[in-house]
């Protein structure tokens, strides 16, 4: 019989948050201050759709100004509520302080099934919830800075900078106002696969510290692990694909909504895509078992898990029968709190959803420095860096035949060494030095406190002690 009276989101959140403050010598009224959302805004408005008019209901929460601007995605979907999104706001602020970005939490969410209307029909609805944000400066350069979330993307980002350009003509940094744009309209390369690439820098960390994997039993690195894949959106799209194709992982099941596909033998997530943007859904593709249950494969033998949509899919009802002893959590929220201590009591380790996705704002940051500086990144150093480097070159070739050694450099290093970084290697390099860095304060934190006995509460205590911090520099 299944279970239904597990605390909601937003419950779940401050249970985690309460667990982590125990561990903590602060004040009630600093913890009290940390733990509240600022304020929720929510606005109904209506939009003329095939002859009609059609409202919508919108919500845009600010959880902490300890830092300004507040961060945080937009999503579209149908269950949006405000409970979502304050959750959502919370996690993003202890999100930004673990990974030392800085801003503070936001999050916003439109209440409707973007499936259900045409390209020229979310542009409209788009452009009118960006006015209603915008006019209360909850979308500012400086103040609220939105990013894709669920259900948006590129698209609707760029209509949301243009809205907005078009009500501030002259802010200068207008294209700030918003993040995870396209490039040509003030984006950065790099960013649609962030948090899939920060999943992948977040377990390649992981592995780096042999006593962390081996309280999960599994050796060695991710070469020949079999990873279950909850989720073949953005996120666990492009995990999936880096974690195959550079860590030599094996993709053995793929959920998604309509089923799962399972091969011992491995996955192509690049053809499953393919697939599912032709077909609508898993069913009927030839490199796998279709399982119209997919979400028992939640519950397969694997070595990792990576559950990468929608939050609470690993509850109360399923946790007992969770095999793999790794669990990445790509999506916001996928465990709850009852189904957290229930694995925690197993043994199995899960590198929390306030780390393991935080690729998407940490690029994000990238994107919003690179608006505020109207320069993309590389442009003044990078043939500098080249121009060195063939010095260097030359220098060597040149005392190898003056004096006789016989030794030339490869071709393959001379074209690698001699390359200066681009944009995206820059990103890239960023996005691996942020996950690393977090990865380790969280990890000593784990190994310092005996009472602490998983990576989530040291997560959360590293946010918090960094949020305080920032509140007690404002004298609070």
């Amino acid at each position: 019989m299944l279970d239904t009276n597990e605390p909601g989101f937003r419950e779940n959140v401050d249970l985690m948050f309460r667990r982590a403050v125990a561990h903590l010598d602060l004040s009630p009224g600093l913890a009290e201050k940390i733990r509240i959302c600022n304020s929720t805004y929510t606005v109904r408005f209506g939009v003329r759709l095939r002859g009609k008019i059609e409202t919508f209901v919108g919500y845009r929460s600010v959880h902490s100004e300890h830092m300004e601007p507040v961060k945080g995605g937009i999503r579209y979907a149908p269950e949006v509520d405000q409970n979502e999104v304050e959750a959502l706001a919370a996690l993003m602020t202890y999100k930004c302080a673990l990974v030392e970005t800085p801003f503070g939490g936001s999050k916003g969410g439109l209440c409707l099934d973007p499936r259900k209307y045409d390209e020229r029909e979310l542009e409209q609805i788009t452009r009118r919830f960006a006015y209603e944000l915008a006019k209360r400066d909850l979308i500012n350069p400086a103040q609220n800075v939105p990013a894709p979330d669920m259900g948006t993307g590129e698209r609707e980002m760029a209509w949301i900078a243009d809205q907005y350009a078009r009500m501030n003509t002259t802010d200068i940094n207008a294209r700030a106002c918003v993040t995870g744009k396209p490039l040509n309209a003030g984006g950065i390369m790099g960013r649609v696969e962030a948090t899939g690439r920060g999943v992948q820098y977040a377990l390649q960390e992981f592995f780096r510290h042999p006593d962390d994997v081996a309280r999960t039993g599994l050796k060695g690195n991710l070469s020949g692990k079999r990873i279950v894949v909850q989720g073949l959106g953005n996120v666990g799209y492009h995990a999936a694909k880096f974690l195959r194709e550079e860590d030599d992982a094996i993709i053995i099941a793929v959920i998604e909504r309509d089923g799962a596909i399972v091969n011992d033998d491995g996955i192509d997530p690049d053809a499953l895509r393919g697939w599912i943007a032709e077909n609508g859904g898993v069913k009927g593709f030839a490199g796998g078992t279709y399982v119209a249950d997919g979400a028992t494969l939640l519950e397969a033998e694997c070595d990792i898990l990576v559950p990468a949509a929608l939050e609470g899919v690993i509850n109360v009802n399923n946790a007992a029968r969770i095999k793999a002893p790794l669990i990445i959590e790509a999506a916001n929220g996928p465990i709850t709190a009852s189904a957290d201590d229930i694995l925690r009591d197993k043994g199995t380790i899960i590198i929390p959803d306030l780390y393991a996705n935080a690729g998407g704002v940490t690029v994000s940051y990238f994107e919003w420095v690179k608006n505020l500086s109207h320069i993309r990144f590389g442009r003044m150093q990078r043939r500098n860096e080249e121009a060195h480097a063939m010095l260097l070159v030359n220098e060597l070739e040149r005392l190898s035949s003056d004096r006789g050694l016989g030794w030339e450099l490869s071709p393959n290093f001379k074209r690698r060494y001699l390359q200066g970084a681009d944009e995206l290697q820059l990103v890239r390099s960023g996005l691996e030095d942020t996950m690393r860095t977090a990865y380790q304060s969280i990890s000593q934190e784990w190994h310092r406190r005996p009472d602490v006995q998983d990576l989530r509460t040291a997560a959360f205590i590293v946010a918090i002690e960094r949020v305080a911090a920032s509140y007690r520099a404002k004298g609070l």
